[in-house]
């Protein structure tokens, strides 16, 4: 537990630092960039299963969850618009990861190398993760952003840790059902505890985010 926290803290700071870099350079940018590669990186470690909290969850649920306090803070100090690009941006990105790594399997290998059955086994599985990947986050991150703005309005600007939140559980909840059942049916693996494995595991990130998302209003109003 105590590897999950620093983990967890480790990404929410590089979030923070993220929103720093878009103050500073006044540029969406870097904050859609950093989405993007959350969402590349939590295709590749979605193929390790580990255990948090005594809950089977793919190795990616830090990072993918993360993504959705990115589109929060894209909302909140850009507009619907950039987090909509942050979600395309992911979805390009998946797509170029797939055939990348698609040609790298193919390839030959040196007469020399003796890896080429664990490349392969690792990174089969690759194609059908992030197409479950890119169902998931189409449909729960552009969820997330409209729910956002829809409890900003609400709200009429205030409370961030509610809009913050009720957005975000709502959307991990589609977003999980939808990667786990997309990924892994057929597999042989607990579908329904992994999904309920990972769904509480990501309630509590969004939980622990919100005092990140706050430090980051602080980081672009005052630096």
């Amino acid at each position: 537990m105590e590897v999950f926290l620093a983990w967890a803290v480790l990404i929410l700071g590089f979030c923070v630092l993220a929103s720093y870099i878009a103050r500073r350079s006044r540029s969406s940018g870097f904050l859609i960039a950093t989405f993007a590669s959350l969402v590349v990186i939590s295709n590749v470690t979605a193929v390790k299963i580990t255990t948090i909290a005594g809950f089977a969850v793919p190795a990616a649920v830090v990072a993918y969850s993360v993504t959705f306090l990115l589109t929060d803070m894209l909302s909140e100090f850009y507009s619907k618009r950039d987090a909509h690009r942050a979600v395309w941006a992911g979805f390009y990105a998946n797509i170029l990861l797939v055939v990348v790594v698609g040609v790298a399997v193919l390839l030959p290998p040196a007469p020399f190398w003796e890896h080429q059955q664990a490349f392969e086994a690792l990174f089969s599985l690759v194609p059908r993760i992030v197409l479950a990947s890119m169902v998931a986050y189409l449909i729960s991150q552009h969820f997330d952003v409209l729910a956002f703005h829809f409890w900003k309005q609400l709200t009429a600007g205030r409370y961030l840790w509610l809009r913050n939140n009720a957005s975000t559980m709502v959307s991990q909840l589609i977003d999980t059902a939808l990667f786990i059942t997309i990924a892994f049916y057929g597999t042989g693996m607990p579908l329904g505890e992994m999904i309920m494995g990972q769904y509480v595991v990501k309630l509590a990130i969004a939980l622990l985010d919100t005092p990140f998302m706050y430090l980051s209003r602080w980081v672009y109003r005052n630096l």
